[in-house]
């Protein structure tokens, strides 16, 4: 049971991303935007983090130096605020399950810019894993393109959803040279919400906040898809390795597919089916151990993000 327990809590991570759309579609029914969503996540959980941070981790509360600010304006802003925005959008304009889907065409976008930007190698893996993620997205775009339930906007946002997503690697592999995982995600939600709070002016809706069930859902948009799931991915990554965390980690568009199934009534034709399992099969391919060390593209996002 102790070799299996981190697999579990990696799936278990993975599950609570899964069911993000609950809180999001809820808050929408009470007339935020998606901007203003992101703002509640961001802002809740930089609330939770700071609590944790004050109880369990006070020694790495601190930057080292404050012009290292810098490094949290690209994963908070440019990955964290834009990845939810469009996120957070497409759940909003199309199926739940092909929102999470082309959550999960970040590790494409990360094999092309980790090669542009980091000078990292391309394998023919790669570029397996980046042709199965094209041929997919075109599969759910261009063949569904009647769906009433798929719209262009919702296929833009949801591309921009994973390219944000892959930004926080980029970025977060920078901020990992100087600080560990918890600083980084603690000071990347703090400068989200710096920037988010006089963007959204979510003071205009303070009244709101007074509803039992917006404040339930903001404050559990914050901690369990958020604050709860990172801890405890990360506790299962940290006692395994990151390939298998990684495809372990798939099992949340499975979820997110289960949830909008059973609770929103939607469903999936097959030609949405194929795009989505080439998709999640590139996924697997980039994550496959070489003979190299692999930590994971996914997972190395996932932890330090979602």
């Amino acid at each position: 049971m102790k070799r299996i327990f981190p697999y579990l809590m990696i799936a278990f991570g993975a599950s609570l991303w899964g069911i993000i759309a609950i809180f999001v579609k809820g808050l929408g029914e009470y007339g935020f935007t998606a901007m203003e969503i992101v703002a509640i996540r961001v802002i809740s959980a930089a609330f939770f983090l700071i609590m944790i941070g004050f109880a369990r981790y006070r020694n790495q509360l601190k930057l080292k130096t404050p012009v290292d600010i810098r490094l949290f304006a690209g994963t908070g802003i440019l990955s964290i605020v834009f990845f939810n925005f469009c996120y957070f959008t497409t759940i909003n304009q199309i199926n739940v399950s092909m929102a999470v889907i082309l959550l999960y065409t970040a590790p494409a976008f990360v094999t092309v810019m980790s090669f542009l930007f980091l000078k990292e190698k391309v394998d023919i893996k790669k570029i397996a894993a980046v042709a199965g993620t094209i041929m997919g997205c075109i599969l759910i775009a261009g063949l569904t393109a009647g769906d009433s339930k798929i719209t262009f906007l919702g296929i833009l946002t949801g591309l921009g959803s994973g390219l944000g997503y892959a930004l926080y690697t980029i970025f977060g592999k920078f901020a990992l040279r100087k600080y560990n995982p918890f600083t980084i995600t603690l000071y990347t939600f703090l400068v989200a919400a710096a920037a988010l709070i006089p963007v959204t002016r979510l003071w205009t809706k303070a009244e709101l906040f007074l509803s039992a069930d917006v404040l339930l859902l903001s404050i559990g948009l914050g901690s369990i898809p958020t604050v709860l799931a990172y801890f405890v991915y990360t506790w299962g990554l940290e006692q395994t390795e990151g390939s298998k965390a990684a495809v372990i980690a798939t099992v949340e568009p499975v979820v997110a597919m289960l949830l909008g199934v059973s609770l929103y009534g939607e469903s999936l034709g097959i030609i949405q089916i194929a795009g989505a399992l080439l998709i999640l099969s590139s996924v697997v391919i980039v994550n496959l151990p070489s003979k190299r060390k692999n930590t994971g593209i996914i997972s190395e996002s996932q932890k330090l993000e979602h």
